[in-house]
């Protein structure tokens, strides 16, 4: 059996009782560690689990599955995932590749961020499209997720926008020459994400595509003037296990770029 199992958004701790107790009867059992991160380490989890952990980044679980599935079959395996398994990220591509072999499958599920961004004050049921921000580069720099966050405005629904992370990432060049060289650990900050948002909102003036009524003014009700964009309000939420007022500060999107 193969089990996918959340481990919720705080400490060790925050595992559910059934995912705990499968860990601790399951023959392997691995640690997805690349689309999100717990606040304590490896070590912790393996101490409070009482099992050793097995990392599992994003070149074994999208490459090499077939070394997490290797006799799931006939023994129990677990594959832990921060968050929920289906939350903010999505693993059916292992569940699929189980089911394909024969492999029985159960999922044990916890709190994500999809559910916890309710510790904001915003109502739920108000959310529209989930988003992702990801890193630009020099030769790539994707806009297309910012048409989502007009739309949902325009429906008059809030959008949750992730921030990326970089964990154990190869650079083009290594990756095209098949050398095993990695880039070191990147975490996407609130200034970064607003930085790039901004950028964004002056590539579309150039273009003469300025956003109309209400398109990017997440929180303000009145139409989205040149002059106001830079006002628009987000709420900015890091470390949400903690539950600290400081992590959830609404601030002006221009604002941001001076009061990280």
């Amino acid at each position: 059996m193969l089990y996918l199992i959340g481990l919720g958004l705080g400490d060790a701790k925050d595992i559910t009782v059934k995912g705990l107790e499968i860990v601790r009867r399951c023959s392997r059992v691995y640690l997805e560690a690349y689309t999100s991160i717990l606040t304590v380490g490896k070590e912790v989890l393996e101490e409070f689990y009482g099992r050793k952990l097995i990392l599992a980044d994003r070149e074994e679980v999208e490459q090499e599955a077939d070394n997490i599935l290797k006799d799931a079959d006939i023994c129990d395996v677990a594959f832990l995932v921060v968050g929920d398994p289906f939350g903010a990220t999505t693993h059916s591509d292992l569940i699929l590749r189980a089911t394909k072999l024969g492999i029985s499958y159960r999922v044990i599920h916890n709190a994500s961020i999809m559910n916890a961004v309710g510790c904001c004050g915003l109502q739920l049921y108000k959310f529209g499209e989930t988003v992702s921000i990801v890193f630009w580069t020099d030769t790539w720099r994707p806009e297309s997720f910012f048409d989502k966050v007009k739309k949902n405005r325009q429906n008059g629904m809030h959008t949750l926008c992730l921030l990326d992370i970089k964990v154990k990432e190869q650079s083009l060049e290594n990756l095209i020459k098949g050398r095993k060289i990695y880039e070191p650990p990147r975490y996407m900050s609130v200034n970064q994400a607003a930085r790039q948002l901004l950028e964004i909102v002056q590539n579309q003036r150039v273009q003469g595509e300025e956003p109309g009524e209400d398109s990017m003014n997440l929180v303000e009700s009145h139409s989205w003037k040149a002059e106001k964009s830079e006002q628009s309000l987000l709420l900015c939420i890091a470390r949400e296990n903690s539950f600290e007022f400081e992590s959830r500060q609404v601030r002006r999107l221009a604002d941001i770029l001076h009061r990280e």
